[in-house]
């Protein structure tokens, strides 16, 4: 067997660049996660994960920095009224035990097959959820758009609202009566995911907006909080096997509170089916920069045979994807801040001057 705290130790060295990269990696992560609630985990595992950081390193890292960005962010939409405290802590008691399951099952994957197939398994992971999860939330989002803008309950909420199984919950901000146990898969689910890519809000977030029946507003704020709770007990886990790289954490921690803090501020000002446009099109375009890298980890496991020079390519298309996700994120919410923020201006001052 294996010693995973030998591998987890194989940190990358760290150049100007590198540290630049991921200052900004961290900065829209965080603009990321104060406007749609994720924790802008697909954004900083791929990204640090494109510097060649260990996909156990990434993940690890990555959730020790969010604990204390998340909290923050709760704060902040708290004081906009949007975090439902009720919902998130009954959430944050099956993620917590998620984040468990997941962290074995990474345990697992590292002990058989190495740091290689950690990566692998990360890659596989992302691609998979992202384009079902991102292909689903953007089709949504088109449809809200069409229907004005306005956040309407799901079908499948609907009904699971009307079933009586004991005991049943009342969450007063999300304007939501369902049983606990409806609660439960999403959250596990969230926890899993969290624990074993480093992103468990994208699938929170939608499943508390298309199972439990929140609004993307309410939903996006009360991940923060279940994202500081995960994010906690996660870390502890995680550092007892070695695997946090404190530098990195710093380092994307630093740009994450700013940019947190500003995409809270953003939600205050944009229509709520802008908050789906955002996550879905920052989850497609990670995808493909993740599906890029894929081949690289084929042929290091014997799996393909692919040309070397073709796998040095798509690994580079990957890292410029990746590049392009951050990019685009970041001048969509801007965007769209500056926009609301100039209509509320201008209906303020046409009722000034009526």
């Amino acid at each position: 067997m294996q010693d995973l705290t030998s591998q987890a130790l194989q940190f990358i060295t760290l150049d100007p660049l590198s540290i630049l990269f991921l200052f900004v990696v961290g900065f829209i992560g965080g603009l990321v996660s104060g406007f749609i609630g994720s924790g802008g985990a697909f954004v900083l595992t791929p990204g640090m994960m494109s510097l060649g950081v260990p996909g156990a390193v990434a993940v690890a890292s990555n959730m020790c920095h969010k604990f204390p960005k998340a909290l923050v962010g709760t704060i902040k939409r708290f004081k906009y009224g949007q975090v439902d405290i009720k919902l998130g802590l009954v959430m944050a008691v099956s993620a917590g035990v998620g984040v468990q399951l997941g962290i074995q099952i990474q345990h697992m994957i590292l002990e058989k097959w190495g740091q290689v197939g950690s990566d692998l398994y990360v890659s596989v992971s992302f691609v998979a959820i992202l384009v079902v999860v991102g292909g689903y939330v953007f089709r949504d989002a088109v449809k809200s758009a069409r229907s004005c803008g306005l956040d309407q309950v799901c079908a499948l909420a609907l009904k699971l609202q009307t079933i009586n199984l004991p005991p049943m919950m009342h969450f007063k901000t999300a304007n939501v009566r369902i049983s606990m146990w409806f609660t439960i898969p999403v959250g596990l689910a969230t926890g899993m995911l969290a624990a074993t890519i480093a992103v468990g809000g994208f699938i929170g977030v939608p499943g508390m907006i298309y199972v439990i029946g929140a609004s993307s507003l309410v939903s996006s704020a009360t991940e923060l909080l279940i994202a500081f709770v995960m994010g906690l007990g996660g870390t502890i886990n995680w550092a007892m096997h070695g695997m946090v790289d404190i530098r990195l954490v710093l380092i994307i921690l630093g740009g994450s509170l700013l940019g947190v803090q500003l995409g809270a501020i953003g939600t205050t000002y944009v229509k709520e089916h802008m908050i789906k446009v955002v996550m879905a099109t920052i989850m497609l375009i990670v995808a493909l920069s993740r599906a890029l890298a894929i081949p690289k980890y084929l042929n290091q496991l014997g799996l393909t045979n692919i040309d070397p020079a073709m796998v040095s390519v798509l690994n580079k298309a990957s890292f410029v994807v990746m590049c392009l996700a951050l990019g685009i994120g970041a001048a969509i919410i801007l965007a769209s801040m500056w926009k609301a923020r100039r209509e509320v201006h201008q209906l303020a001052e046409s009722y000034a001057e009526a």
